[in-house]
């Protein structure tokens, strides 16, 4: 167990959990460094194949950056993964699922948009308020929204820093799934049982085409260019089991290699 958060392994499943209760989750640089060594440990463990992030208790995800520390003189350092370890890990190949509970503000949204999937449950509010205390959402709320949701829609969280209840989340694009509060890390352990039904091979290939492709400026573009990850998937062990154990009627016994 962390000093600011702590994990729990079941399966092939990791659960993140922040834990800064006393200060709704917000996270300071000495989260942020631990934060990343756990992210680092999950990325180079093969027998972890998914990854959910959550907060603890049931009043916040994370309020996001802990403007106290900073204003009491608080060192802003953070390492080059970004705000929690992940805001900045572009070369991440796994799966994580962000399971909302409460508040997730500024830098908290930030870390949920940096997951894959968002769960939320029903009392669940999301905002970028940086420019409500003079700043801005750098840690990828800026460009990440706007790609999650029509831009207008995004435009309109950004200047503003209005909250926005899950349910309207969901409405608008950036909530994978509603669920009834207190359910959500439930739920995301149910999406991930779905993931791991999956080969792990073919999951990491998903993700790294998809975030590639999306650099494109067309799908011609985009299906053309040529991906590491799709001659590892055609060299994998997985992609003779798949087949295999599809035509013998029977589960796969994935390999993840």
């Amino acid at each position: 167990m962390g000093e600011f958060s702590y994990t729990e392994r079941e399966g092939h499943v990791l659960t993140v959990v922040l834990n800064r209760p006393e200060r709704m989750n917000a996270l300071h640089s000495p989260a942020h460094f631990e934060l990343d060594q756990i992210f680092n440990d999950f990325e180079a463990d093969p027998d972890l194949w998914v990854c959910i992030l959550t907060g603890v208790g049931d009043r916040a995800f994370s309020a996001g950056n802990d403007l106290k520390f900073q204003a009491e003189g608080g060192t802003r350092d953070r390492p080059k993964s970004g705000f929690g370890g992940i805001t900045e890990r572009f070369d991440r190949t796994k799966p994580m699922i962000a399971a909302v509970n409460g508040v997730a503000m500024g830098g908290g949204f930030e870390l949920a948009l940096a997951c894959d999937v968002i769960i939320a449950a029903e009392n669940a509010r999301f905002a970028l308020p940086e420019p409500r205390v003079g700043l801005a959402a750098l840690a990828g709320g800026l460009h990440r929204l706007p790609r999650a949701i029509p831009q207008k829609k995004a435009m309109g969280m950004i200047l503003t820093g209005r909250h926005v209840p899950a349910a309207e989340g969901l409405e608008i694009g950036f909530v994978t799934e509603l669920v009834a509060e207190g359910e959500a890390l439930n739920a995301a352990k149910r999406f991930a049982a779905e993931i791991e039904k999956c080969s792990p091979v073919s999951i990491r290939t998903s993700l790294d085409v998809v975030r590639r492709g999306l650099e494109h400026a067309s799908v011609e573009d985009a299906m053309l260019a040529e991906y590491e990850s799709v001659t590892v998937l055609r060299n994998s062990e997985d992609m003779i089991e798949g087949p295999k154990a599809f035509a013998e009627k029977r589960d796969p016994n994935w390999k993840g290699r």
